[in-house]
């Protein structure tokens, strides 16, 4: 049992396990001076401090009191599109961009993703672990709790199934918590840039019944845009993972309006990625559909473009917005979801409260698991950060900054850096 008091402000993000629109999105139920009870891995109470239920600050709880600190809590963040399973990183290609290649330049001359393929397969799956794992704390330490963990850079039977399992292994022993995601259809191999329909067929006859048979992922995603996979072949992807019982995810209009948010509208997907080059008719599609609009303007920022997603026309014709980091080795190379909610204010004109109502409990319905993650209610599963900045909106405010001292998953205290101090 654990009782956190004292705190400056608690961020509840309370209001049920619905997705946050419009002027919703501000809302962060926040309660000063606050504490929160923790019996097992539920929250049982949260409120001001001084309401706390009479005999419940005994010897029976391990406390932490925020008393002279400044320390501001809120839900765990769920980063709601990462690729952390890979075998090196692309650094050379950060070089490259900084002297004026473009993504598409790199990728045309077998960079991109196809390099992440010739890496990760030529790791074995102690090797993956390693990293993964290395990672994994990362995500704690900055106060990520749960994340959406894609495969994508195996583009093979072989391979993906080694990146899931890698996850799968992981996943029984970490403290963070995983949401895996099947993504081989990220781009086509090189063996199979002469046949792409051969691809596309053992995506759909080979790979996805595999993986759903053996329950490795929970979602399928595709890479549906100029260059990867087009419209056609991205909802013959998605309906044979439906079909096979497997949630749905796309990457769509990151390079152009190439008509992935409209397939993800269509086909009912939880969300629809990236989205710079979406237009009103999309936007009005998504908001039809109930599709959570999940954006990355971490990539945007890491390749110096300058076409961001389009977060307040979304906000304001009441498409739910989620924020995750895209954590991947060529675009974006962050774990830290609070430099994600930095560009999202500065660069897409989010406020700070809407940041983080899109790092929490939208991400968490996007991932479907807003039932239990994602707020501060009695009932939830008690996963909290502790921030050491005296107001929520420092969180960004100080940016470039791991502001996150103590994470708690379960009801746990897994990381705790004042004890450093």
């Amino acid at each position: 049992m654990l009782l956190i008091k004292n705190i400056s402000q608690v961020l509840t993000l309370r209001g049920g396990p619905s997705a946050r629109c419009g002027a919703a999105m501000s809302d962060l139920g926040i309660i000063e001076d606050g504490a929160i009870l923790i019996r097992a891995e539920r929250i049982v109470w949260v409120g001001p401090t001084r309401e706390l239920p009479a005999g419940e600050s005994n010897s029976h709880y391990e406390v932490f009191d925020g008393v002279g600190l400044d320390l501001v809590a809120l839900p765990g963040f769920v980063d709601s599109h990462t690729h952390p399973v890979f075998g090196g990183t692309r650094s050379d290609e950060y070089d490259l961009r900084s002297q004026g290649k473009t993504y598409q330049e790199i990728a045309a001359a077998g960079g991109g993703i196809r390099a992440s393929v010739r890496q990760l397969r030529a790791a074995s799956p102690e090797q993956l672990s390693v990293r993964v794992e290395r990672h994994f704390r990362q995500f704690l330490e900055h106060g990520t709790t749960t994340i959406e963990a894609k495969s994508g850079y195996g583009l093979s039977l072989e391979d993906e199934l080694k990146s899931l399992q890698v996850l799968a292994a992981l996943r029984s022993r970490s403290r963070l918590e995983v949401v895996p995601t099947f993504l081989g259809a990220h781009d086509v191999p090189d063996e199979f840039r002469d046949s792409r329909p051969e691809y596309v067929r053992r995506i759909i006859e080979e790979m996805i019944p595999r993986v759903a048979r053996e329950g490795l992922a929970s979602f399928c995603d595709v890479f549906c845009d100029t260059g990867y996979f087009q419209v056609g072949e991205a909802r013959a992807i998605l309906q044979a993972a439906k079909e096979a019982g497997l949630k749905l995810r796309i990457h769509a209009d990151q390079l152009a309006r190439s008509g992935g948010a409209s397939l993800a509208a269509e086909l009912g997907a939880l969300s629809a990625d990236h989205l710079e080059y979406i237009d009103r008719r999309d936007i009005t599609r998504l908001r039809k559909a109930g599709t959570m609009a999940t954006l990355v303007p971490g990539s945007t920022f890491n390749l110096g473009l300058n076409r961001y997603p389009p977060a307040r026309s979304l906000i304001e014709a009441g498409v739910p917005v989620a924020l995750a980091t895209d954590f991947n080795p060529g675009s974006c190379f962050t774990l830290n979801m609070q430099i994600i909610l930095s560009i999202a204010c500065s660069q897409m004109r989010m406020t700070p409260a809407e940041a983080i109502t899109a790092a929490t409990i939208n991400g968490a319905c996007s991932l479907g698991l807003s039932e239990r993650l994602g707020s501060l209610e009695e009932g939830k599963q008690a996963d909290i950060v502790l921030m050491n900045v005296a107001n929520y909106r420092e969180i960004p405010y100080f940016f470039g900054v791991n502001h996150c001292v103590v994470t708690v998953k379960k009801g746990n205290i897994v990381i705790n850096r004042l004890e450093r101090t």
